[in-house]
């Protein structure tokens, strides 16, 4: 410790020295040297100890650490991963042979580049191999064979990928830590670039192996129940754990197949001498005939077979009101949640379509991946949920790149399907279709620009024609419904009256359009496409942050809250006739922000001073400098009120009244707006959590004092109602705290004010970002209320549900 360059343990046989390339401990008799900090195994911990992150052990101290980088244990998986290592660097990922191509016939085949040691196929599906050679030179002439063919089939040939080593304790599989923001945020910090950061997330929010294993082992206990009951039944699992864009914590959809049960139930009736010997007679079906029974009472049969003989299945419901009526059901063992429907075999065509697209570009699934995420992040702020259903996401990303044709083509021999009366004849193997040569990058950045700009009422989306189709759509031939319109129509591929996105109300599908408009313009700046050098938040980090690429603002710590003002009030009409975004209706709007932060949410706030200036242009980050952005045409829409000068432009010096000019030392530099308003607010009591549960109360109160029809005299007394219940006594010191400026901006679209909250202390607690959260949907809400521009009303979903999903507790 200190300037001290060892120290000696109580035995006098290790001793620590200061080398240097860093700190070493010198151990044993021996006294071979040892690196402990710079081992990128070991990583350090508080209090002076250290964990192994290889073998997933802590040591108390530095001693302790070295006797286990010393032991067997320690040194079995580091040769474990360095032949780990050594393999994949020798091995070759194929893909794109005839279904039922033995490994043989793959080893003969790259045997003539080099000996082959191994050949592993994959035996779900059959789709891919990995083919290992004896030396790496082997592997890179086949690499540097310009084109593979085997039996006629073209084969995709490429390095295998490298992963990250995993140990697995004895007894149970090897524990994924749980992927918190930081987490996350941390890992994607050290990516070299933007599309590595994409491949990457695919990996953090993926199933683990363990995971899988866990799922397939639960599908056949399912199974061996079900076989009991319904003989010949199949449980089928179709959904997120299987079609290709898995993430954790997903919910594991079953189909319980019961066609043959019906056909073995339908023969073994009508055989003749057929008793009480047959396997029908002594399940559950001997009184119950599956043919002709509704189906909410076959849901609820598999409810009672779930509750009764499953072990560890708790929570069992049936759900027959359902579009596709469904059991729900929970694991208690493994934490699964998940569903059992008797009746969709159309979800099985759906999970082996989007199976195919997985496996026909590997730029989907990182693409996938990174929308549902980031839609995620933003959330929908009157439920707390994603702007979109991930299924609905998913086929947004792959009507994309159909009209970018930066995918294959799904026109290769179809296999010929009818399911319910509908056509869903597709190709199932991915050999069969068209190749693509567009190899496109920075698609994300071009799927937020598509869908920014995107007619969304007027238009109804169709993968199945590949293009976007007129108003109204023509009625489905199968069933002669027509498709349910909404603010956002995305037509189901085989069900096709059935649109995805039917529960999309106007305020999403709005949000959803302006969201994608603020990425588009996110990743046209440098911080999106270069990595910091500072260590700060970049590329697919801060477009993950809820409010960080909002217009305006220039630096990760900021948050904002746009407030658009397109009502019917008299202020929005003076603010129609004013297009400079300056006049008199700004400070009426910043009144009604200070009242609703004041009054309604009863915080302390006082006038504040004017954000500090930032430093000159010169001094300024690259990666936070807010002149990064390329200009492009869409930059003219974007807020156009006293935006900060480009780097390296001249500035005018204004002249007096003498005709002399200022100097420049006496004119600081600012970027806050002519009109702008600050506050300086705290927070005293946890005004955000449980309003609606309080507003219920006192819109049931009988007494004569209760809150009349005025909205915004109801959430004050909701917020001194949740204040009483803390305590009326005010804390010594207050929860948050946080600075608040509010300046104009005005787009093409609409005019609106951006609240831009800089919270104290920086980086932000927890509890400052849930009120952020609360505060994003309820105070334009109230504000544009308070101006006269919505009619008066509380509705419940104003404040994300019940308020407790911004509770941290």
């Amino acid at each position: 410790g200190g300037s001290q360059a060892g120290r000696t343990t109580s035995g006098g046989s290790s001793r620590g020295e200061t080398g240097a390339g860093g700190r070493w401990w010198r151990c044993g008799e021996g006294g071979h040297r040892v690196p402990v900090p710079t081992d990128p195994d070991v990583e350090a911990l508080p209090r002076g100890g250290f964990r192994c992150r290889l073998c997933q052990v802590s040591a108390a101290n530095r001693p302790s650490l070295v006797e286990h980088l010393r032991g067997k244990k320690h040194r079995r998986l580091r040769s474990l991963r360095a032949e780990r290592r050594a393999q994949e660097q020798r091995s070759l990922f194929v893909s794109g042979f005839a279904r039922g191509t033995s490994g043989t016939e793959l080893a003969e085949y790259f045997g003539a580049f080099g000996e082959v040691a191994a050949v592993v196929m994959d035996k779900e599906k059959g789709a891919y191999a990995i083919v290992e050679l004896r030396d790496a030179a082997g592997r890179e002439r086949a690499l540097a064979e310009p084109q593979h063919g085997l039996s006629g089939h073209r084969l995709r040939v490429r390095p295998r990928e490298e992963k990250v080593f995993a140990y697995g304790r004895p007894g149970r599989g090897p524990r994924r830590e749980p992927l918190g923001p930081g987490r996350l945020e941390q890992a994607l910090c050290q990516a070299s670039d933007v599309d590595s950061q994409m491949s990457q997330l695919v990996g953090l929010l993926e199933l683990s192996e363990d995971e899988r294993r866990v799922r397939h082992l639960l599908v056949t206990l399912f199974q061996e129940v079900f076989t009991e009951f319904f003989p010949g039944c199949a449980v089928v699992p179709f959904g997120s754990s299987v079609n290709g864009f898995d993430t954790r914590g997903c919910d594991l959809d079953l189909l319980l197949d019961l066609e043959l049960t019906k056909s073995l139930q339908a023969s073994t009736r009508d055989a003749p001498g057929a008793g009480s010997g047959s396997g029908a007679e002594d399940s559950i079906l001997s009184d119950i005939d599956l043919a002709v029974t509704p189906a909410p009472e076959v849901l609820e049969l598999v409810a009672t077979v779930l509750r009764r003989c499953v072990p560890g299945v708790r929570r069992v419901r049936a759900v027959p009101t359902a579009r596709r009526p469904v059991v729900k059901f929970c694991h208690k063992q493994s934490g699964l949640v998940g569903d059992i429907s008797v009746d969709n075999r159309l979800a099985l065509l759906n999970t082996r379509f989007l199976q195919l697209c997985a496996e026909a570009d590997e730029r989907v699934r990182p693409l996938v991946y990174a929308v549902r995420l980031w839609a995620k992040q933003q959330g929908n702020p009157s439920g707390g949920g994603p702007l979109l259903n991930n299924y609905a996401l998913t086929l947004l990303v792959l009507f994309f790149l159909q009209t970018r044709s930066t995918g294959r083509s799904i026109s290769g021999d179809e296999d010929r399907a009818v399911v319910a009366g509908w056509d869903c004849s597709f190709p199932r193997d991915v050999a069969s279709l068209e190749p693509s040569t567009n190899t496109e990058s920075s698609l994300l950045a071009k799927f937020f620009h598509v869908f920014g700009d995107f007619d969304f009422t007027g238009q109804v989306i169709s993968l199945r024609e590949g293009q976007a189709l007129p108003l109204p759509p023509p009625t489905a031939p199968e069933t002669g419904d027509a498709l349910k319109l909404g603010p956002l129509n995305l037509q189901d591929p085989f069900e096709l009256n059935h649109n995805v996105a039917a529960n999309v109300n106007e305020k999403t599908a709005s949000r959803f359009g302006r969201c994608c408009r603020d990425a588009a313009k996110y990743c046209r700046s440098l911080q999106y496409r270069r990595k910091s050098s500072k260590g700060r938040a970049w590329g697919l980090t801060r477009l993950f942050q809820p409010g960080a690429v909002e217009p305006g603002a220039a630096s990760a710590g900021a948050f904002l809250i746009s407030i658009p003002l397109d009502g019917a009030g008299s202020s929005s009409q003076q603010l129609c006739q004013e297009p400079g975004g300056r006049g008199p209706w700004f400070w009426e709007v910043c009144d009604a922000i200070a009242f609703i932060l004041r009054d309604v949410l009863k915080c302390s706030c006082t006038a504040g001073k004017p954000p500090r200036a930032p430093r000159e242009e010169s001094e300024l980050p690259v990666d936070s400098a807010p002149s990064e952005e390329l200009p492009t045409e869409s930059d003219t829409e974007e807020p156009s009120v006293a935006e900060p000068s480009s780097v390296g432009s001249k500035r005018h010096l204004p002249e007096v009244t003498n005709g002399t000019t200022l100097p420049a030392k006496k004119r600081p530099r600012t970027n806050v707006p002519d009109e702008a308003a600050n506050w300086s607010c705290a927070i005293w009591h946890r005004v955000w959590t449980g309003r609606r549960r309080v507003r219920r109360q006192l819109q049931q109160g009988d007494s004569p004092e209760g809150p009349d029809g005025d909205s915004l005299e109801l959430e004050q007394k909701v917020s001194e109602a949740i204040v009483q219940q803390e305590g009326t006594e005010q804390p010594l010191q207050p929860l948050l705290r946080f600075e608040a400026s509010a300046r104009a901006a005005s787009t093409r679209r609409e005019m609106r004010v951006l609240l831009r909250l800089v919270p104290s202390p920086v980086p932000p607690s927890p509890l400052f970002r849930d009120f952020f959260h609360f505060l994003r949907s309820f105070l334009p809400a109230t504000v544009r209320r308070r101006l006269g521009q919505e009619p008066t009303g509380c509705p419940d979903a104003q404040d994300g549900g019940d308020g407790e999903v911004f509770s941290t507790s």
